[in-house]
């Protein structure tokens, strides 16, 4: 049995008009193909593009989660730091500058937290639809 050829070596000369070329590559960016010859290939001889799938509710989570995260972490930072100077307070008047500033802390640390919640709760009524 002889191996068939498989090697593509026919030239196909297209002229399209920049607007053509636009909506070619937007499909392509859309499609899985890794390259723009295989995505305008599969087009010309009718076989199927798998397309990329976007879940934007899901998108919307990640971008809220990414922010809380920041936040979080900004909150924790501020805590770290008040503690570390909590060990170097020496006098009773910086002790009770600490505790009116961690209260503070102590107080955007719960509503960082009251938003996770409200956001994962939004979700799950969303998915549990």
């Amino acid at each position: 049995m002889k191996k068939e050829n498989t090697n593509r070596n026919k030239w196909i000369h297209l002229r399209l008009t920049p607007a053509e070329m636009d909506l070619l590559k937007g499909r392509f960016e859309k499609s899985l193909c890794p390259k723009l010859s295989d995505f305008a290939r599969k087009n010309l001889l009718g076989k199927p593009v798998v397309l990329k799938y976007r879940n934007q509710s899901l998108d919307d989570f990640i971008t809220e989660m990414s922010r809380l995260r920041c936040d979080l972490n900004a909150v924790g930072n501020n805590y770290n730091q008040a503690v570390k100077k909590l060990h170097t307070l020496n006098q009773i008047p910086e002790f009770k500058a600490w505790i009116l500033s961690s209260r503070e802390e102590k107080k955007r640390l719960f509503e960082s937290i009251e938003k996770i919640q409200i956001c994962v709760f939004k979700l799950a009524e969303k998915w549990l639809q």
